[in-house]
């Protein structure tokens, strides 16, 4: 009753002030553009509070009655100061100038100046188009993946590598999100680009803890991204011609300031010059992005966007391979009142795999299909206090794999693997409350459901254990099957339900410095089946269900967050500590691939990884960049699952694959003149853990290498550095045409990093040998890009 009480007691409060005070709200654009602009400063420097944009542009701010100054600031924009007075509830839409001294700064978050120390939100890392684009990187294309490898906490397996990894995390264990849809496979070629198109990006955000409780489904990481939304003033055309692919963007009005349209692709072309070397092999890229929106009226935007994109390799057309992504959505941003913001979104989101193999006469296709239905609304109570909450609902088709022969001769016969079908359904609430001037707190629950629902064949197994131990030869080995059967679609195999409650809070001393604490816990139902450093597109996903458990995270961190040198340096400090439950490990000679029983190779363990990681950044002058330092560990284990047996490695904790105790990069950008700017990175990581063989045997004449523990061993440390310089010739006057060419090295000094060991009997001596295999050595590029 007393609980009752107090909470009736804390309703009528917020009322009674909310009476006595008035909404300042409104949506920030571009003023060239007539895009929205994400993170935006709304700030009463007389009242020291002020708020932010959201993800779509928009505002709103509850005060006492009064005259104000309002300040409406963002980094690359001119700053624009309006004088209200506030005795009724106000909608003021504002248009920043872009100022073009300030428009190719590098900007890591929002506001350098003050959104790191006083909200409580933390782990978090954002990055501009523009400081995408200065980064070097190889083969001269400027890449997502690649710049965020550069902050701490976020790594990968080395080049030509696909995903990457955050705080000791797996690939898998990262939430990427393409306007809300999910991508499944970030990579073109491998690895060696992204599929993100910069110049196609309007925000990037790296969640890598005190993620809020709006998003879920992933134990490591959330990237968040954000595509244009066209320029609803004019038409423009905007691109670039590298060494190996080519891209054009453009942009412009359906109507006038009031819908507009946004399309940009991308192709590689490197392949077209093979012929001329006699090589009878490809490997291309392409991508199209699309955007469309339409303001209905001062409430209501609707937006529809889009993502596709393939990749081929074929080897004298033996064997084709052929992956990508796809993905629409519709959204519906809705003004309920000065105080309530709503977005709903219907999502669909795919990501296929082919492979042809004539030599041995059969193809083979699989993938993962979602539907998601989301809703979410953003309530601005009182200038300090905000709520969020929602709901979404993701409806999962897993197509495990599809064998059928390409020929009438061929002696395959066709098989599909059993289909999977699963629904996640999860509702949050997330309240953002100043408590007082120095302290913010940012707590919210998200609680989730996941169903497994019937298929067409299920196995049966004795005392319900897909995995036997053999005492006498200590290995796992897999069980048969007792019986197989049916269920239809409808039914429910399993189900899961979570309480994920999520809490930061930021304690600010001065106005540069504060410190920051978080608690998350996370769940994620779906799982990547790998067993390699780095997934290969032949990867499949597969849901949990009755033998296969999601994992759970805890997560814990604390850091220190402060301005320098009168606010031209931030210094941001940060540990960490994150336990995973349920984390599947694989029985030694794991096969995967076409894998209808993955139950029998799979068992649940473990896995934790904690760290300290260190990012100074200089944000203002000629010279800006920022130096990150990762001090981290990542380990996991299987236990044995009874007194009977050994687990794996003995039950004993062992390094991950993205076990990387050190991993250093430096970044500079040094703006010479309005023409000439130059940029650099360096980057050293402890090489990753591998296994080497401890011992070999003679049998019928074949040498038999055997190993010992899992990633005992580690490859020699991986470190390069790459150079840019980007010359922008003098713009003509009363031209619209503009340009500038980036010439960049990749490797300056040659390193020849290892990408594997591999060990091997000489021919010629009969001595064993280790050979290191690289990927690459120094590549120099030229790029040309354009605007008009």
């Amino acid at each position: 009753m007393k609980k009752l009480l107090f909470f009736t007691c804390f309703l009528f409060s917020i009322y009674s002030q909310s009476q006595q005070k008035f909404t300042i709200n409104g949506t920030l654009l571009e003023d060239a553009t007539g895009e929205t602009l994400i993170g935006v400063n709304v700030l009463l420097p007389e009242l020291q509070t002020g708020t932010i944009t959201n993800e779509y542009g928009f505002y709103s701010i509850t005060l006492p009655e009064g005259v104000y100054e309002v300040l409406f600031s963002s980094l690359g924009f001119a700053t624009v100061t309006e004088s209200i007075t506030l005795d009724k509830n106000i909608t003021l839409n504002i248009s920043l100038k872009t100022d073009t001294e300030q428009l190719d700064e590098v900007v890591i978050t929002a506001d350098v100046e003050r959104a790191n120390i006083k909200t409580p939100q933390m782990s978090v890392n954002t990055l501009t188009a523009g400081t995408i684009k200065n980064i070097p990187v190889v083969l001269g294309e400027a890449d997502v993946i690649k710049s965020l490898l550069l902050l701490p906490g976020v790594s990968n397996a080395g080049e030509g590598s696909s995903g990457f990894n955050v705080r000791g995390g797996a690939v898998d264990q990262n939430l990427i999100l393409l306007d809300e849809a999910t991508i499944f496979n970030s990579s073109h070629l491998f690895g060696f680009f992204s599929v993100f198109n910069p110049d196609a990006i309007k925000d990037v955000k790296l969640f890598k803890g005190s993620i809020p409780s709006r998003y879920g489904g992933r134990v490591s990481s959330v990237l968040e991204i954000f595509q244009k939304e066209g320029n609803s003033k004019e038409l423009k055309f905007n691109g670039g011609i590298g060494a190996v692919s080519s891209r054009l963007l453009a942009e412009g009005p359906i109507v006038k300031d009031k819908s507009a349209f946004l399309i940009g692709g991308r192709a590689s072309y490197a392949h077209l010059f093979l012929p001329l070397f006699d090589i009878n092999n490809s490997a291309y890229f392409y991508d199209l992005n699309t955007k469309l929106n339409y303001r209905i009226n001062e409430n209501n935007n609707i937006f529809l966007s889009g993502y596709f994109g393939r990749d081929l390799f074929s080897i004298n057309d033996n064997f084709v391979n052929v992956y990508g992504n796809a993905l629409v959505n519709f959204r519906w941003n809705h003004i309920f009142s000065d105080k309530l913001f709503s977005n709903a979104s219907l999502i669909y989101s795919d990501y296929y795999y082919g492979l042809e193999l004539d030599f041995v006469g059969f193809e083979w296709n699989s993938g993962i299909q979602n539907f998601n239905l989301k809703y979410d609304l953003k309530h601005y109570l009182t200038d300090k206090l905000q709520v969020n909450y929602g709901l979404n609902n993701i409806y999962y088709g897993f197509n495990p794999g599809e064998i059928k022969p390409n020929s009438a001769d061929s002696g395959i016969v066709e098989e599909q693997l059993i289909k999977k079908y699963a629904n996640e359904s999860a509702i949050y609430v997330d309240i953002e409350q100043d408590v007082t001037n120095k302290l913010s707190v940012q707590y919210g629950v998200r609680l989730s459901h996941f169903i497994r629902f019937g298929q067409k064949e299920i196995n049966v197994y004795a005392d319900n254990n897909p995995v036997l131990f053999d005492p006498f030869t200590l290995i796992y080995e897999k069980a048969e099957p007792i019986e197989t059967i049916a269920s239809s679609r409808s039914d429910q195999l399993k189900s899961y339900t979570n309480f994920e409650p999520r809490i930061a809070a930021a304690y600010a001393f001065t106005d540069d410095l504060s410190i920051k604490a978080s608690y998350t816990r996370l769940s994620q139902y779906l799982h990547l089946l790998s067993n390699t450093s780095s997934p290969t597109p032949l990867d499949v996903w597969t849901p949990s269900g009755p033998f296969v458990k999601p994992q759970l995270l805890d997560q814990y961190a604390f850091g220190v967050f402060k301005n320098i040198l009168n606010r031209d340096f931030t210094l941001e400090a940060e540990v960490y500590y994150k336990d995973i439950q349920n984390r599947i490990d694989y029985i030694d000679g794991a096969d995967l691939i076409a894998n209808d029983a993955i139950e029998q190779v799979i068992l649940n363990g473990e896995a934790r990884a904690y760290g300290l990681e260190l990012l100074l950044r200089k944000n203002t002058g000629k010279l800006q960049g920022w130096v990150s330092y990762t001090l981290s560990k990542s380990e996991q284990r299987t236990p044995p699952r009874n007194e009977n047996e050994t687990g794996i490695n003995n039950g004993e904790w062992y390094n991950t694959p993205y076990d990387k105790p050190h991993d250093i990069s430096i970044y500079g950008n040094y703006e010479l003149n309005k023409k000439w700017s130059f940029n650099s990175n360096f980057v050293f990581q402890t090489g990753r853990p591998t296994n080497y063989p401890i011992g070999q045997f003679v049998f019928q004449d074949i040498v038999v290498p055997y190993y010992g523990f899992r990633n005992v061993e580690r490859l020699p440390s991986y470190h390069r550095m790459d150079l840019s310089a980007i010359y922008t010739p003098t713009k003509k006057e009363n031209k619209s045409w503009s340009s500038e060419w980036v010439l960049s090295i990749y490797n300056v000094y040659n390193r020849r990093n290892a990408a594997s060991i591999n060990f091997r009997q000489n021919e010629d001596t009969g001595v064993n040998e280790a050979v290191r295999t690289s990927i690459f050595g120094i590549v120099p590029s030229v790029t040309y890009n354009f605007k008009f």
